[in-house]
C-alpha cells in the first residue's frame, strides 16, 4: 500500500510538470506566431495595432504566474494573500505580474471565474481580430485555437490534480496498516533474531514511513516546499525569455529584421 501510495503521489507530480510544459510551451509558440505575424503582409503594422501585439504578448506571461497562483490560491488580479489592504478596501499589495495585465482588468474570482480562464478570452479574441485583418490565414488562425485549447486543457488538468487529493479512507487504512505492521514484526522476529530484531525492525519502520513521507510530499506538486515543482522558477524564465523576445521585435531587432544575405527574405 505505501509503494502504491507513493507511485500515484510521483504520477501526480509528473503528469503536473508535464502540463505544467505544455502550457508554457504554448505560451511560446503563440508569442512567436503573434510577434512574427501579426501585421499584413507587405506592410508594415500601426501603432495602435503594435501595441496590441505587446499587450497580449505581455498578457501571455501573465497566464503562466495567474495558472502558477490559481493552483496555489491565491486568488485576484490585484492582491495576494499576505498583502495589506487600505482603509477604503483597495488593495495596497501588487502580484508580480500586475504590470503584465491589461489596464482596468476586473477579476471574477468572487463570482466563479478563474484568472487563467478570462485571460485567455483575451488570446482567443487576438487570434480572431487577426484573422478578420488578413494577418492569418484560416490555417495559422485554427492552429493558434489548438494552442489556446491546449493551454486550457493544460490549466483544466493541473487544477483537477490540485483538487482532487488522494481518497481520504485509503490514506487512514495505510496509516492503521502501517502501524501495526511495525507493532507486530518485533514479535514475530525476535524468536529467531534475538536481540538483532531491534536495529532490523528499526530500519524496516524507517524505510516504510520514508515511502509514505515521499508520497506525502508529492501527492500536491503545486506549493512552495523544495520538493515541488520549480513554478516561481520556470514562470520567471518563460517571462525573461518572451521579455527578450518583445524587446527585439519593439526595435526591429535582429531576429525580426529582414537579413538581406538570407535568400528567402529577397522575395
Amino acid at each position: 500500500m505505501a509503494v502504491f501510495r507513493n507511485q500515484t503521489s510521483y504520477e501526480r507530480f509528473w503528469t503536473g510538470r508535464n502540463y505544467l510544459t505544455q502550457l508554457s510551451t504554448s505560451v511560446r509558440n503563440l508569442t512567436r506566431s503573434f510577434l512574427t505575424c501579426s501585421h499584413k503582409p507587405g506592410s508594415k503594422p500601426l501603432a495602435a495595432e503594435k501595441a496590441d501585439t505587446e499587450m497580449i504578448v505581455r498578457l501571455m506571461v501573465a497566464i503562466l504566474y495567474s495558472v502558477k497562483n490559481h493552483l496555489r490560491a491565491e486568488w485576484g488580479a490585484a492582491i495576494v494573500p499576505g498583502g495589506s489592504v487600505e482603509a477604503n478596501g483597495h488593495p495596497s499589495f501588487r502580484p508580480e505580474y500586475a504590470e503584465l495585465l491589461p489596464p482596468g482588468i476586473q477579476g471574477y474570482e468572487a463570482d466563479g471565474l478563474g484568472l487563467p480562464l478570462e485571460l485567455m478570452f483575451f488570446v482567443e479574441k487576438y487570434i480572431r481580430i487577426g484573422f478578420d485583418k488578413g494577418w492569418f490565414h484560416g490555417p495559422q488562425a485554427s492552429q493558434m485555437q489548438v494552442q489556446v485549447n491546449g493551454m486550457v486543457d493544460a490549466y483544466s488538468r493541473m487544477e483537477t490534480i490540485r483538487m482532487t487529493p488522494l481518497p481520504v479512507a485509503h490514506l487512514i487504512h495505510q496509516k492503521q496498516v502501517l502501524a501495526l505492521y511495525c507493532c507486530i514484526l518485533p514479535f514475530a522476529m525476535v524468536d529467531d533474531m534475538n536481540w538483532w530484531a531491534v536495529p532490523i525492525v528499526a530500519l524496516v519502520t524507517f524505510t516504510l514511513y520514508g515511502i509514505e513521507g515521499i508520497g506525502s510530499q508529492l501527492e500536491d506538486p503545486f506549493g512552495y516546499d523544495k520538493n515541488d515543482i520549480a513554478m516561481d522558477a520556470i514562470a520567471e524564465d518563460s517571462r525573461q525569455e518572451i521579455m527578450v523576445m518583445l524587446a527585439q521585435w519593439k526595435k526591429n531587432g535582429e531576429m525580426f529584421a529582414a537579413n538581406e544575405s538570407v535568400s528567402f527574405f529577397k522575395s
